[in-house]
């Protein structure tokens, strides 16, 4: 299951509130974070892929998703599949929506991230006949 992540910071209101914590990510950093966030479901989504495969064995192709990465708490949310660069059948696109919506980075991120993420799904070859 190979993957690819854009994200891109939008400049947002930075509180002043006494005892708030934010990072102040560079580029790289926010991306790298979101990434980390995104790769710690990677086992429960390939779990999910795999009982795909179970009801529909050739399901293969890729999931896009866009999301934002909230300032507050650093949440995943506003999770949407990009219909357009998704070739992967609807159930394998669930299983990466439920998977990932509602993930954080830590220490949320003074800036609002705007993130594309794709994953690549392949079924596994059948085994030669020797």
């Amino acid at each position: 299951m190979k993957s690819i992540l854009s994200v891109a910071m939008i400049a947002g209101c930075i509180s002043s509130a006494v005892g708030c914590s934010y990072a102040a990510r560079s580029p790289e950093n926010y991306r790298d974070d979101t990434q980390a966030a995104l790769a710690s479901k990677n086992d429960a989504i390939r779990a999910c892929y795999d009982g795909v495969l179970k009801s529909a064995p050739g399901a293969q192709g890729a999931v896009t998703v866009n999301f934002e990465v909230e300032t507050e708490h650093g949440t995943i949310g506003k999770v949407e599949v990009d219909k357009a660069a998704t070739t992967a059948p609807e159930a394998v696109a669930e299983c990466v929506t439920k998977n990932i919506a509602g993930l954080a980075i830590a220490p949320p991120d003074a800036r609002t991230g705007q993130g594309t993420f794709s994953w690549n799904f392949a079924a596994p070859k059948a085994p030669s006949k020797s």
